[in-house]
């Protein structure tokens, strides 16, 4: 079994950026909420939505910060510390350019160039080996057209494309908590939205 004990979904705050490429993480934790009947609730102490819910018996958090992208390491490590959350019991998820809509993956680690992850990293003492949920929402082409991408509004086909590797995805969560990652890999990382 894996010790998932905090579930994060980054995204932009206010319902200007609500539907915005950016906010796919967000979307991730609100279709875990929605799936398991638990409604988030404003805790100001956490800087964000919060909730909780089981999967296979195992209690997990959710958080959606309501800090800004480039600050999402301050509701992380609040509500982190405060319940004590190994680095090894935390996922994060967020949107990846580097990766077409209708794909999503697990990944333990690493680098990234993703602003609300740096902070993330930044906050948990330079620490970067949680899981991570990579959403994708492809990549415009040009570095200087990447903001307008992910504060934009994805067209009807490539949101829906997002929306059914979020829904995989949330299938894959259970299998990642109820048998292992290697498992919720190999299936996740097969799957692509037509």
């Amino acid at each position: 079994m894996t010790d998932i004990q905090l579930i994060v979904g980054l995204g932009n705050p206010g319902p200007e950026y609500q539907y915005t490429r950016h906010n796919a993480g967000a979307w991730f934790v609100e279709s875990l909420a929605k799936n398991y009947n638990c409604s988030l609730k404003l805790e100001n102490k956490f800087y964000g939505y919060t909730g909780r819910i089981s999967i296979s018996g195992q209690d997990i958090r959710l958080l959606i910060p309501t800090t800004y992208m480039n600050k999402s390491g301050q509701a992380v490590a609040a509500m982190a510390k405060f319940y004590r959350v190994p680095l090894s019991g935390l996922l994060v998820a967020f949107d990846e350019l580097d990766m077409p809509p209708g794909v999503a993956k697990f990944k333990i680690g690493g680098s990234s160039s993703q602003n609300g992850i740096r902070d993330i990293v930044s906050k948990m003492s330079n620490q970067r080996d949680f899981l991570r949920l990579r959403i994708g929402i492809g990549h415009p082409g040009d570095k200087n057209r990447v903001t307008g991408h992910v504060l934009g509004k994805a067209p009807q086909h490539e949101q829906q494309q997002i929306e059914d590797a979020i829904d995989e995805a949330t299938r894959c969560l259970e299998i990642l908590i109820k048998d292992d990652l290697k498992k919720a890999m190999n299936r996740l990382h097969s799957f692509k939205a037509e």
